[in-house]
């Protein structure tokens, strides 16, 4: 797909047109004064990344890293504004929304990058040697064991849509999902939602009858099932839940039955990174077994095997049912301009107005 046919629209992925795009947190791993100091920006929160940042600091002797926490939309303008204008960059940018990440190689933002490591990925996590998938994450439902029975609680989306169709059904107002204007990850998903399958009209408009919540992101949206404010959570990640799922043992993580969308968090190396060798040193790592393994442990990789987590229901039949994102030009479709729009509009004539207007964070 050539670079001019994408027209991104960049104002519709502003929470305010005039507002700076501004990473969430900050923090730095290794030596203070380490002679080396690389910035990596990325979606994944600081708590779960924080361990994966300091193994990989623990044997990359004179090396600082900067790590700063965005909203996948924010990221995005950020990185695609750095290209365009010629600004300062980051030396890695790592984004669950990898169609955005896609596009930002697409409209030759990315550096190119080849190691053993990138080599050796399947087609699929690897686009022209310049965005690599790292992560293995299930899109899933949440739900609270404690509020919601087990044999009640939904298996695929068409137990969800039969759960929300009746008008005293208990679940009213108490179903959350990404607004998908606030999160490019939400818009991603839902879009795949609407190729992948014939339920995608029935949903929405099961939710738009019932009363679901839309709101920005995943750990805000697990708060809520944890504490009861809502019951059941729809398309999060299954990295979010699974973590929460450890400290909560109530919390339950459904992979759906009809499908399971994976993502693979997207990592490139920006065209003016200032040390792209070491970002590319830090793909590398990821991507290697010690790297895997620091992210296994961090739940960025769920396990689909026997070593999921007790946690987890799987899909009756995993090796139809779980249904990896690829990284291709394909996921640009779903950010064409006018596509866009006709898409939110279908989904805002769903959801009662007010819905998604909640304070970012």
């Amino acid at each position: 797909m050539s670079r001019a046919a994408i027209s991104l629209g960049l104002a519709t992925f502003a929470t305010a047109a005039f507002a700076e795009p501004m990473p969430e947190a900050v923090k730095s791993y290794g030596p203070a004064e380490a002679e080396t100091s690389v910035l990596v920006r990325g979606t994944t929160d600081i708590e779960l990344f924080e361990p994966v940042l300091l193994e990989f600091t623990e044997g990359s002797g004179d090396v600082r890293i900067v790590y700063e926490q965005w909203g996948s939309n924010d990221l995005y303008l950020a990185s695609e504004t750095d290209c365009r204008t010629g600004g300062a960059t980051a030396d890695l940018v790592i984004s669950s929304s990898i169609d955005q990440q896609v596009k930002l190689a697409n409209d030759g933002c990315a550096a190119p990058h080849r190691s053993d490591e990138t080599t050796a990925l399947p087609a699929v996590s690897n686009w022209r040697d310049e965005v690599f998938g790292t992560t293995l994450e299930p899109a899933v439902i949440v739900y609270n064991k404690a509020l919601v029975a087990d044999a009640e609680a939904p298996r695929s989306r068409f137990d969800l849509i039969d759960l929300l169709r009746p008008e005293d059904s208990r679940f009213r107002g108490r179903v959350a999902t990404y607004d998908i204007e606030a999160s490019g990850l939400g818009y991603m998903f839902a879009f795949a939602d609407a190729q992948q399958a014939t339920t995608f009209g029935s949903l929405i408009e099961a939710f738009g009858r019932s009363g679901a919540v839309a709101t920005c992101c995943s750990s805000t949206i697990i708060d809520g099932v944890a504490s009861g404010e809502f019951l059941i959570a729809y398309n999060v990640l299954g990295s979010y839940a699974l973590a929460r799922a450890q400290e909560n043992a109530d919390i339950v993580v459904v992979a759906p039955n009809d499908y399971t969308l994976v993502l693979s968090r997207a990592a490139l190396i920006p065209k003016r990174a200032a040390e792209p060798e070491i970002g590319g040193a830090l793909i590398d790592f990821l991507l290697s077994d010690a790297g895997r393994a620091a992210l296994r442990a961090a739940n960025l990789i769920v396990e689909t095997g026997g070593g999921a987590q007790p946690a987890l229901r799987l899909p009756e039949n995993p090796d139809i049912s779980l249904r990896p994102i690829p990284l291709s030009p394909a996921l640009l479709v779903g950010l064409d301009q006018h596509k866009r729009a006709e898409f939110i509009a279908r989904w805002r004539a769903t959801f009662p107005k007010d819905v998604g207007d909640a304070e970012l964070p």
